[in-house]
């Protein structure tokens, strides 16, 4: 079995227990009253058990307790997948929307997530999920608006013409009249 890796010498018990009581992070807590109990003169086995994990964690923490102090022992976010689509593109994409579709270039009238999708296909050839494609957007403070649809032959004038018009409900009496009688 290898040897253990020492935890570094400017901290003892005392002080990671202070540390532990002022944290409001639980699980950094958790880890600075293990690695207390290293400290203390305990074994890894007990460290584990104090922090309700196993040896090979321990030893993790230990490794970024010593790199980085107690603030190496809070949890941190998780790199994740890479961007598919980077600033260039996104550049590209928001001065596509802003420019709007040509119907005999692009074949459509306005932009919908497929058609975009279409678009960075053909220009960038990456495939973006519809999903993906709209939490970008949202992102990019785009938001899903679209017109009142109307008939593309539609005449403003003759609308006019077929709309209904009702007569007032209440008329205002005239000063001329006599009240009723009570």
């Amino acid at each position: 079995m290898a040897a253990a890796i020492s935890v570094r010498g400017d901290f003892d018990g005392a002080v990671l227990r202070g540390l532990a009581k002022r944290t409001r992070d639980a699980k950094q807590a958790r880890r600075l009253l293990a690695l207390a109990e290293i400290y203390d003169g305990g074994e890894r086995r007990d460290a584990a058990r104090v922090g309700g994990v196993g040896v090979q964690i321990v030893r993790d923490w230990v490794v970024r307790f010593n790199a980085e102090g107690p603030d190496g022992l809070i949890d941190r976010k998780a790199p994740g997948q890479p961007p598919k689509l980077k600033g260039v593109h996104r550049r590209a994409l928001a001065r596509m929307i802003e420019d709007g579709p040509i119907p005999a270039v692009h074949g459509v009238v306005r932009w919908r997530l497929v058609d975009l999708i279409q678009w960075i296909w053909d220009e960038f050839r990456i495939v973006v999920a519809k999903q993906t494609l709209s939490r970008v957007l949202r992102a990019m403070n785009y938001r899903k608006l679209s017109a009142r649809p109307r008939h593309h032959a539609q005449h403003p004038a003759a609308a006019a013409d077929f709309k209904k018009t009702s007569p007032r409900s209440w008329q205002r009496s005239r000063a001329g009249k006599r009240r009723a009688r009570r």
